[in-house]
């Protein structure tokens, strides 16, 4: 409206100069027309607008992945790490070949430990999966092999603390509960006295696991002594393993990711702690005390040397979240997966 007001004046302008010269007025027809030649465009409001330029994007510092055709992409790739984390991996592979990957993804889960010595010491595999950030020890291995670590955030889990559905007394847990639950305390009625006096059945992850790393950080303050020390205590590696130890006694209790009591929450019960319950919401807002992020780590030399590799990172951030819902955990924030993004393409040159 304010460009056709704006012409619609001009030819005024010059109507009123042709006039102007008709009547013998030449002097100041050209001054009209002179100063209209030189004028900007202006507004109704007395604004200066500028000419028409094109559309930029307006995003600049957004980080936009190449596209993926997982048909043309060839070569194996090798990845291992945490069992929390696998599930995930286990769904982007199936999607990436889906989609037309004929190559072969191995997706070992042995905990995270024991995946970043697999990718920093031994130098086994293109992809290392965790479920707690590497450490300053395991960046130094890396770095001395020639693998700088690049660190890729893919998730979001809410660590799932859980007893069987025949267990009918327990349905939420303190954080100072938790740490008795899991310690010093021999029968349930120890932690709180209107609890069955039964003894306490522990089920938990291994010590190479992320899971058990995470958990001793937040309830036992960095010190493992307590939880190791605890008795009626069996470990895994192997989350399954977990899931039908806490199944087998209305008693027992244990502790995996998110994903592992969702696959069998018909048979589980999740506790709710400190009053909240595990959902997405509740890691969104970050009120649930044990929600902990989910990485994939890899390095610029191997996804420059194996492009394979390069690929299935690419498409893993891409489409991350269509799938993690659906897994079991919850998306890493915006900020999160843009810096991951940004990541693959620094590591790529791009």
């Amino acid at each position: 409206m304010v460009r056709k007001t704006t012409v619609l004046a001009r030819m005024v302008v010059i109507l009123a100069a042709l006039l102007l010269v008709a009547c013998g007025g030449q002097e100041d027809a050209e001054a009209q027309l002179q100063e209209l030649e030189l004028s900007p465009l202006v507004s109704d409001q007395g604004q200066e607008e500028e000419q028409e330029t094109p559309v930029v994007d307006p995003s600049p510092g957004s980080a936009i992945l190449p596209a993926v055709d997982p048909l043309e992409v060839e070569g194996d790739i090798v990845t291992a790490g945490s069992s929390t984390v696998f599930p995930l991996s286990e769904a982007m592979a199936a999607r990436f070949e889906d989609e037309g990957y004929s190559g072969q993804i191995t997706i070992d889960s042995i905990g995270s430990g024991a995946g970043l010595e697999r990718f920093c010491v031994a130098g086994e595999t293109d992809i290392a999966n965790a479920s707690r950030a590497i450490d300053e020890s395991e960046v130094e291995s890396c770095n001395t092999i020639g693998r700088p670590p690049i660190e890729f955030r893919v998730g979001t889990d809410a660590l799932a603390v859980t007893v069987s559905q025949e267990n009918d007394f327990v349905e939420d847990a303190s954080m100072p509960e938790l740490a008795l639950i899991f310690s010093t305390a021999e029968n349930w009625s120890d932690v709180r006295a209107e609890w069955p006096d039964e003894p306490i059945l522990r089920y938990i992850p291994g010590t190479d696991s992320g899971t058990f790393d995470y958990f001793v950080e937040e309830v036992f303050d960095e010190h493992e002594e307590p939880i190791l020390n605890a008795a009626n205590l069996e470990l895994s590696e192997d989350d399954n393993v977990l899931v039908q130890g806490v199944l087998g006694s209305p008693y027992a209790v244990g502790f995996f990711g998110y994903a592992y009591y969702q696959e069998n929450q018909a048979q589980l019960k999740v506790l709710s702690i400190d009053d909240v319950e595990p959902s997405q919401e509740n890691v969104d807002n970050g009120s649930y005390p044990l929600a902990r992020p989910l990485f994939i780590y890899s390095s610029a030399q191997i996804m420059q040397d194996k492009q394979q590799v390069a690929a299935f990172v690419n498409f893993y951030l891409t489409y991350v979240n269509e799938e993690v819902l659906e897994v079991g955990y919850f998306p890493a924030s915006d900020a999160a997966l843009e810096q991951a993004r940004q990541n693959w393409l620094d590591a790529m040159g791009q």
